[in-house]
């Protein structure tokens, strides 16, 4: 009984193991599979057996038998049902669009497969995720962006993905090291990075040029961000409005921390164990936050109400420069502005949010090797030269993302290398060792001072007491 139990276990792993790379594209069609007794030694079976377990999946449509030749992959029948792969993104993706451009090119390359995409929407977008994979009805792959990573991690669900990396990523000088740090949690990576962007500002040469200001300015410090943004700001009209400012400060999680991260403040111990938001270099980040609104008059006072308001102003040219991200540049594109990049200033050290997305797959999936190739393949040098031939976004392919032949006029800023002096000082929102539900407590509780309600100091103590407050019922309860 156990002798055919064994066998059995042979035959079957023999079989799955041909059908995944036919499937997967690890064999093509028209070439041709090992031959019976080489089969045979490898899997320790007989040459019946061998022949039998080829003769099903010549059945199946997969292979065909040329005499004299041996067995051959077959192009598939149009009464072949494909493998499905169903791949999850979420639908305010800016990506989105050469994503399907992607494929389409794997699915030419892969004609056993057929990948389909399903949007879900950025609201509860993890939540949907994880209900759908306890389900058993979840996609085998999913964008994670580094905000999507924290709620997984802090879900405690870490485990339903595979954590794949394809291999070719993880050789030296390939991508770039940073980007890991945003899928990295307990000495593993949960999702292949994609793509990534750090922070960075964005200015408006026409106001520039209007103001004197050369397109190679550089900012050193907040005292050269402030300075410029005065510059730029237009002196009030005969009602009193400013109509076009100099700078705008966006309360977006991802983008007022740089202030905080630059000025070396810290918003929880490294062990978690309390908050410590009430320290003075936090204090002094969000006093020079706030001068930008109240005092010096940069900036308008309302651009808290939304997370783009400040690219929307900026795209009307009401603003000459904001901090945004190689993502949200893919909208300028359509637009008359002219634009380019520049790396945010530093006041105590230089340093900067990064942002990014990868690609994990579903540790229930039952096309696991076919998902793999196709993470494999998102992350290859055709599909990643999609990304930079079609948008602003920076693949995290190295080659590629550095190929300034892949650059286009319309498409891209003039200093789109940017991101290479950026990088080394970025870092990951959780580099704050906040978890997700308290970088949205943070995020709410902050609005009373952005709308001038508050002061910093009180903001900070009050936060650091509510931080404090709810470790101290968690740890009693």
């Amino acid at each position: 009984m156990r002798r055919r139990n064994e066998f059995n276990e042979r035959y079957e792993r023999f079989l799955q193991e041909l059908r995944n790379e036919i499937v997967s594209g690890t064999l093509l069609p028209g070439e041709f599979i090992l031959p019976e007794n080489t089969l045979s030694q490898k899997y320790d079976m007989s040459r019946v057996s061998i022949r039998k377990a080829l003769e099903e999946l010549v059945n199946e449509g997969l292979i065909e038998k040329i005499a004299g030749k041996g067995n051959r992959v077959k192009l598939p029948d149009e009464d072949l049902s494909p493998v499905v792969l169903k791949l999850a993104w979420f639908s305010s993706s800016y990506e989105i669009h050469i994503v399907q451009k992607i494929i389409e090119a794997f699915e030419r390359k892969h004609p056993f497969v057929k990948v389909e995409i399903v949007l879900y929407s950025e609201d509860n977008y993890t939540d949907t995720i994880i209900a759908l994979l306890e389900d058993q009805q979840g996609p085998d792959v999913f964008m994670m962006s580094d905000s999507h990573y924290r709620h997984w991690v802090e879900s405690k669900r870490t485990d339903m993905v595979t954590g794949y990396v394809p291999p070719h990523l993880l050789k030296e000088g390939v991508s770039y090291p940073e980007v890991f740090r945003l899928f990295q949690h307990d000495n593993r990576i949960l999702a292949a990075p994609f793509i990534f962007s750090p922070v960075v500002i964005c200015f408006n040469r026409s106001i520039f040029r209007q103001y004197g200001l050369s397109d190679e300015t550089l900012l050193e410090n907040w005292s050269d961000l402030l300075q410029t943004a005065k510059t730029c700001t237009a002196k009030p009209n005969e009602d009193g409005m400013i109509e076009q400012f100099g700078f705008c400060f966006s309360s977006s999680p991802n983008r007022w921390p740089v202030f905080l991260m630059q000025n070396d403040g810290e918003m929880m111990t490294e062990d978690r164990s309390r908050s410590t938001m009430a320290n003075e270099r936090n204090i002094e980040s969000l006093e020079f936050c706030l001068s930008l609104m109240y005092k010096e008059h940069v900036s308008p006072i309302y651009s808290h109400g939304s997370s783009h308001l400040a690219e929307r102003l900026f795209m009307k040219e009401r603003v000459a420069m904001i901090m945004s991200t190689y993502y949200f540049m893919n909208e300028f594109r359509d637009h008359s502005i002219e634009w380019d990049v520049m790396q945010l200033p530093k006041e105590r050290k230089p340093a900067t949010l990064l942002l990014g997305g990868g690609l994990s797959i579903s540790a229930s999936s039952s096309h696991r090797s076919v998902a793999e190739r196709f993470v494999d393949f998102m992350t290859g040098e055709e599909a990643q030269t999609l990304i930079k031939q079609y948008g602003c976004t920076i693949p995290v392919l190295r080659s590629v993302a550095e190929d300034d032949s892949l650059l286009i006029p319309d498409i891209h800023p003039k200093h789109y290398n940017r991101y290479l002096d950026v990088l080394p000082h970025a870092y990951p929102l959780h580099s704050l060792n906040l978890s997700q539900s308290e970088i949205l407590m943070l995020f709410d509780e902050l609005n009373l001072l952005w709308a001038g309600m508050e002061n910093p100091t009180d903001t900070c103590n009050r936060i650091e007491q509510l931080f404090n407050n709810n470790k101290a019922a968690l740890k009693s309860s």
